[in-house]
């Protein structure tokens, strides 16, 4: 209970962590951009000063090609600060060539002077304030030099109208960001919280579950309908396994009840003779068929569970079919025609376990057997063939009673067994499940074949060596 208190949704776990890795990057952003935009207004002011210091330089030259400070210089300097946008932190020196001052604004001391600019007059000495320097020239001398320096403050001062701006849209994409972020982690955790919910039903056994399946991206419309086709087959496997408990109880039930009975009457000396002998082989006939029911259903579970070893050795199938259909037809009644082998004429080599396939046709054989079409002679065709992909194919056809149409899905699914059968028949319905099992473990496969006019045709392929 406490690690479930801890836990939190998906929603609010994936939407917190985006809008903070989000936030994070936009604000680096931010400020990289603001650093930069400083950058350039402070690279655009000094162009600019130093484009006022260049006009200064030229106002500052008389007719006769000598330095004249005009007595509206402050004035003008006043002037294009305001258009400039220049900041009042400037101060503008005009020099002569030996480097005495001969102007100042604001006024200055020409120690003042000295202490404010290097004594190249080529920059400021505080590393706080930058300069713009302009030659005043005459007749392509040099009289002297304007020097206009600005503090670095001012230079990279962004008005509180842009900042205000800026930050308004680093907020609005911000809040559009988390916007995005929480829709979209909503609309991925809907379908994952009906699912979990559906898990949570099927769990405690409720397996009609009902999942949308409209999403638009594949990979939810994927896990929903997996996760509905899953649940689909549990529920399956739910009604399969009480119906294959409720059958091997039933078909198991039904020998040992024979068999006590039988037995009991000849100890209570209810039959005698004869008879009692003939209650016991039939006894022993029950124990015959309980015996058999309780091998399919270990073979059916070893083989499940992987434990039954399969050989693939080189076998050539003519013969071997050969000899498993004559001493099969040893055993049998007479009412079973001899069956009829249409083998190709030379070798046709398989790769596969000879006691496997034995068993597997055995079973073919007596299910064809079992499917007897009354007032009829069974009537059997083994045929063998190589087909295209390697395979060697080999099809059972007899004229039996056939399969109905809605059971060709089902015979080969365990535990099944048709209403024909069940009322004449036992058994547990794995013969044709073990035996396709077996058949996929040695490479090959085991299904119905196309319908014949009577009876039915199974047809087994194998790898060809």
């Amino acid at each position: 209970m406490d690690n479930l208190k801890k836990r939190t949704s998906i929603l609010s776990y994936w939407t917190v962590r985006y809008l903070l890795i989000i936030s994070v990057g936009l604000l680096l952003t931010a400020l990289t951009t603001f650093w930069w935009i400083q950058q350039e207004a402070m690279d655009n002011r000094m162009q600019t000063t130093g484009l006022l210091a260049q006009e200064i330089a030229d106002r500052s030259v008389s007719a006769n090609g000598t330095i004249e400070i005009s007595q509206n210089l402050g004035k003008l300097i006043e002037d294009r600060k305001r258009f400039f946008k220049l900041t009042v932190e400037m101060c503008v020196i005009i020099t002569d060539k030996q480097g005495q001052m001969l102007y100042s604004m604001p006024p200055l001391t020409e120690n003042q002077m000295r202490l404010k600019i290097k004594d190249s007059l080529s920059d400021s000495r505080n590393s706080e304030y930058k300069g713009a320097v302009a030659p005043i020239k005459a007749d392509n001398a040099v009289l002297g030099q304007v020097i206009v320096m600005q503090s670095k403050k001012s230079l990279r001062h962004i008005p509180q109208d842009e900042i205000i701006f800026f930050s308004i849209i680093l907020l609005f994409l911000i809040i559009l960001s988390w916007l995005t972020i929480y829709l979209l982690s909503r609309k991925l955790a809907k379908p994952i919280q009906r699912v979990a919910a559906a898990a949570v039903q099927i769990s405690s056994g409720q397996y009609n579950i009902g999942l949308e399946k409209g999403a638009k991206e594949r990979e939810i419309h994927e896990l929903i309908v997996s996760f509905q086709e899953m649940a689909g087959k549990l529920q399956q496997f739910e009604q399969s396994r009480a119906v294959m408990l409720a059958g091997v109880s039933h078909e198991l039930k039904t020998p040992v009840t024979s068999i006590k009975g039988l037995v009991l009457a000849v100890r209570e000396g209810v039959v005698e003779g004869e008879e009692a002998e003939e209650f016991l082989d039939i006894a022993l006939l029950e124990v015959g068929r309980l015996q058999h029911m309780v091998a399919d259903l270990l073979d059916y579970n070893a083989l499940t569970a992987g434990i039954v070893s399969v050989r693939h050795d080189r076998l050539d199938a003519v013969p071997l079919l050969a000899e498993i259909v004559y001493q099969w037809k040893l055993t049998q009644d007479d009412d079973i025609c001899e069956p009829i082998l249409l083998m190709p004429q030379k070798p046709l080599f398989v790769r596969g376990d000879p006691l496997r396939i034995q068993q597997i046709m055995v079973n073919l054989l007596n299910n064809s057997v079992q499917a007897k079409a009354q007032g009829k002679k069974v009537e059997l065709t083994i045929e063998l063939l190589e087909t295209i992909g390697e395979q060697a194919t080999i099809r059972v056809t007899d004229n039996g009673i056939g399969i109905t149409p809605s059971n060709r899905e089902l015979v080969f699914v365990a535990f099944f067994r048709s209403n024909g059968k069940n009322t004449t028949l036992r058994g547990l319905g794995l013969g044709l499940t073990f035996s396709r099992l077996l058949a996929e473990c040695m490479g090959g496969s085991l299904h119905l074949g196309d319908n014949p006019e009577q009876g039915c045709c199974i047809v087994l392929t194998l790898p060809l060596e």
